[in-house]
C-alpha cells in the first residue's frame, strides 16, 4: 500500500536577488503603467510616486511570491529595488532556515 505525500505545502522557493528585482520591476512598472525599462534599479521607489497604498500592494503580492511576512517598512529601510531586493533575498534565506531548525 503505497502513501500519497503532500508535495512542498510550505510553497517557498529560492530566489536569488536579481529575479527578485525582476518581479519588482514588472510589478511597479505595472502598478504605475510605465514601462519596465524606464526603471533603474537604483532610484528611490517614491521617485515613481508609488504611494503608500501601493507599497502596502506590493508588499502583500511579494508576501505571496516568497512565502513570509514582510514588513512594509523594510520599503522605508531600503528605499530602491536594488537594495530591497538584496534585503528580501537575505529574509527569505532566514525564513527557511528558521522553518527548518528543531
Amino acid at each position: 500500500m503505497s502513501q500519497h505525500m503532500p508535495s512542498n505545502t510550505t510553497n517557498k522557493l529560492d530566489y536569488t536577488a536579481e529575479e527578485i528585482q525582476r518581479w519588482l520591476v514588472s510589478n511597479i512598472a505595472t502598478q504605475m503603467a510605465i514601462q519596465p525599462d524606464e526603471i533603474d534599479l537604483k532610484e528611490p521607489l517614491d521617485s515613481y510616486g508609488l504611494d503608500s497604498v501601493q507599497a502596502i500592494m506590493l508588499v502583500k503580492k511579494a508576501e505571496k511570491l516568497l512565502g513570509f511576512n514582510i514588513s512594509p517598512m523594510l520599503l522605508w529601510h531600503y528605499p530602491t529595488i536594488e537594495l530591497l531586493a538584496e534585503r528580501l533575498e537575505e529574509e527569505l534565506a532566514t525564513s527557511e532556515s528558521e522553518t527548518f531548525q528543531i
